[in-house]
Formats: structure tokens, C-alpha cells, sequence
């Protein structure tokens, strides 16, 4: 099987993934983070302790949006802002427990409805090449 074109295969990827992300905005409920609050939640979560900069820049958003949507969070209780004692110019921004636990039955509710999707529709044989495609495509976000 010769491979894919680039340009054919991202364009099947963007149309399926924008289509699973507009599903998946959908379980949201009133009063939960907000799609930039819960992706700065769950990048902090992975990286650890960051400045608001390092997050903008990585987020690729301004720091000005960034600091929006971290004092949204701080008020909330999901994150933490403390002085950097390196650099007692720059604060660092942590998950609090509280935030971890938004991200949690979140993260378990969205896997939830993705379960509900995949129980029954799918042969053994395509839960396999989804399972092997899963972590290629976190590569790839990770690379845009």
C-alpha cells in the first residue's frame, strides 16, 4: 500500500478532529472552565510548575491572554500564582489539588463519552489501529 499524500492525509486528520473536538465541547457544563482555562489547566498539569509567559508561548497565545485566563483560574482555586525565588521578578504558576480534580472528572467524563462511542461500533481490529494511531497523533499535536 503506497503511502498517503501529506496533503490528503491532513486534511482527513483536521476534518475528524475538528469534528471529535466539537463533540467533545459539547459535554461541557455551566460553571466549568472554559476550553482556554481547562487547556492551560491541563498543560500545567503535564509540565509542572511554569511562568505565565512560558505558558503563553507554548499555548501560543499572548501573554496578556494567558494572564486572563490564569487569574480566571486563580479565582477559581485551580491554580496557585507564588514568586519565583530564582527570579523574585516572575511568578510561577502551579495546579492545585482543586484544579487536578476539575481535570480529573473531566478528563473521565469526556473518556467516558468517547467509551460510549467506541462500545460495540468498532471490530477488535479498528480499536487496534486506533490504539496504535493514539499516541501518533498526540506526537503530532505536540509538533503544531
Amino acid at each position: 500500500m503506497d503511502a498517503p499524500s501529506v496533503d490528503d492525509l491532513s486534511t482527513a486528520l483536521y476534518s475528524a478532529i475538528s469534528l471529535v473536538v466539537r463533540r467533545l465541547r459539547q459535554t461541557a457544563a455551566p460553571g466549568e472552565p472554559t476550553l482556554p482555562e481547562r487547556s492551560a489547566l491541563a498543560r500545567l498539569d503535564r509540565l509542572g510548575p511554569t511562568t505565565g509567559a512560558e505558558l503563553a508561548r507554548i499555548e501560543q497565545i499572548s501573554p496578556q491572554a494567558m494572564g486572563i485566563t490564569l487569574a480566571a483560574l486563580e479565582e477559581q482555586g485551580l491554580v496557585e500564582r507564588r514568586r519565583d525565588e530564582a527570579d523574585r521578578r516572575r511568578s510561577v504558576t502551579t495546579v492545585t489539588e482543586s484544579g487536578r480534580e476539575v481535570l480529573r472528572l473531566k478528563r473521565s467524563a469526556r473518556a467516558r463519552v468517547i467509551a460510549a462511542g467506541l462500545a460495540g461500533e468498532f471490530t477488535e481490529e479498528e480499536l487496534r489501529t486506533l490504539a496504535a494511531a493514539a499516541p501518533l497523533i498526540q506526537r503530532l499535536a505536540e509538533k503544531i
